[in-house]
């Protein structure tokens, strides 16, 4: 169940996303949060340089690698705009980190994408459990989905 501390948590989401569309990026966002609530980092989305790879997911996973304790790890939440990808859910399972709380799902991504006519990715959209079955999951948060889902419409009709 998403709580109101989680809502909080994915507004901040959606504003990096926001961030990465005004940057030229797909809208992605994602916030790392310990178990006593306190941020310990946040990213968005920069592949419009080239590497598809730089997702906010996949970089919180490499930073949590790199300066939390496997305990501290296991019990932070990953927050974020949209539901990790494989590569992601699979780096987030890796490092062993905690839950994840999306507000828009990839089965919603993939439906957007679809009617505004993107061509599909070169990775096929997997819910998280499906790629890290040990991993809890909340999701999506339907009070932000409309927006996220504004934001994607954005960024492929400017294309």
């Amino acid at each position: 169940m998403v709580t109101e501390t989680d809502l909080r948590h994915l507004e901040r989401c959606v504003e990096l996303a926001v961030e990465a569309l005004e940057d030229g990026d797909e809208p992605f966002g994602s916030v790392l949060v310990s178990a006593d609530g306190a941020v310990l980092a946040e990213d968005r989305n920069r592949i419009a340089g080239g590497d598809r790879t730089r997702h906010p997911e996949f970089e919180l996973a490499r930073w949590a690698a790199g300066n939390m304790t496997p305990e501290e790890r296991a019990a932070a939440t990953v927050y974020t705009s949209g539901e990790h990808c494989p590569m992601c859910a699979a780096a987030h399972a890796w490092v062993g980190l905690g839950r994840i709380v999306y507000a828009a799902s990839s089965e919603q991504l993939v439906s957007w994408l679809t009617e505004l006519g993107v061509p599909a990715a070169p990775v096929r959209a997997l819910p998280i459990q499906e790629v890290a079955p040990g991993v809890a999951v909340e999701g999506p948060a339907l009070e932000l989905t409309e927006r996220v889902r504004e934001l994607h419409r954005r960024y492929h009709t400017a294309r």
